[in-house]
């Protein structure tokens, strides 16, 4: 707690919903564990360390650490995958809580509230807030949830079947940042990724992770890739105020890890993004090949083109076929 605002502190209390009142060393002996245990996981989930003599932590930290532990104690999972089940909740959690605070802060900037008055305002409304914002995190979690457990209940060969990856990178993107003002350039980035978001997720594709001026994305299928290629490279095409876009796909195995995807397919395919033109779609072989069957698209031969890290290869730009019947707008944000 500050000590210094009462409306902040009445705040944190109640986001936390308990008063602070453990130290480390208590959290652990009511856990039953030790302290370095204990740490283990509060590191994990994002957390710094704090002094052994401060009061630092609530009851619902101790219920977290009590959790955690008898997953591995009922074997449901093993120490390092409990480790990194923290790990990978404290990330995305931590991503979700800045985004909603920078969302309420910018809603607050346009009203010209400013300074303490902000604290007293969010205090003001948190009863309201924060139950409905748990409903939807609870509500969302449990709907990718369910499309998880979907890919997992596929038989052994489609879930180890190749895969489409593809990378969507904002040509000039750096300069660009340099001269624009800080506001101007978080709306540009909203934009590319709420507009790259809802087109991926429409043809049936999932987004991995954006970073800022790049989305990389995946598909089951070739087709599902290049329509979103295709509709990604359309979509900001339309809109002056975002740069030009290059698109570069490759197909083949990945490691899944934690919602990440590894290996050299995602290597291979964002070498390529490297090499394309602005408003280019390039492809590797064995997505091209997938393709040819096709007439919805059309692909023009390019290789061999020496690709860093890999032997020269033949690469592909995608297109729209003449002859494809025409397809519905992605409705815009």
């Amino acid at each position: 707690m500050t000590g210094e605002d009462p409306a902040a502190d009445e705040l944190e209390t109640l986001v936390l919903r308990h008063k602070r009142r453990y130290t480390s060393k208590e959290v652990a002996a009511l856990a039953g564990v030790p302290v370095y245990r204990a740490r283990r996981f509060w590191r994990a989930l994002g957390f710094a360390n704090v002094e052994d003599d401060a009061p630092e932590f609530t009851d619902a930290d101790v219920d977290a650490l009590v959790s955690l532990l008898r997953l591995v104690s009922e074997d449901i999972f093993d120490e390092r995958q409990a480790v990194s089940l923290a790990r990978s909740l404290g990330r995305a959690t931590a991503s979700l809580a800045e985004s909603q605070i920078e969302l309420g802060v910018e809603l607050l900037d346009r009203k010209g509230v400013l300074g303490p008055d902000r604290t007293r305002i969010l205090r003001d409304r948190a009863h309201e807030i924060l139950p409905e914002l748990e409903r939807l995190m609870l509500y969302c979690w449990r709907r990718q949830l369910a499309v998880s457990v979907g890919r997992v209940a596929q038989s052994p060969e489609a879930q180890s079947a190749p895969i489409a990856v593809g990378f969507a990178d904002l040509v000039g993107f750096t300069r660009l940042s340099r001269r624009l003002g800080e506001q101007e350039l978080a709306q540009l980035v909203e934009r590319f990724e709420g507009r790259s978001a809802d087109v991926v997720t429409a043809e049936g594709g999932r987004v991995i992770k954006t970073l800022g001026d790049s989305v990389l994305f995946v598909a089951d299928s070739a087709r599902d890739a290049a329509e979103i290629a295709l509709r990604l490279v359309a979509t900001h095409a339309g809109e002056r105020t975002i740069p030009a876009l290059r698109v570069g796909m490759a197909m083949g195995p990945v490691l899944a890890r934690m919602g990440d995807v590894f290996g050299d397919t995602v290597n291979l395919a964002s070498r390529i993004t490297s090499l394309a033109a602005h408003d280019q779609i390039l492809v590797d072989t064995r997505l091209a090949t997938e393709l040819q069957p096709s007439a919805r698209f059309a692909l023009l031969a390019v290789g061999p083109v020496a690709v860093s890290g890999f032997d020269n290869l033949d690469l592909f730009v995608l297109g729209r076929s003449p002859s494809a019947p025409p397809v519905g707008e992605i409705p815009r944000r």
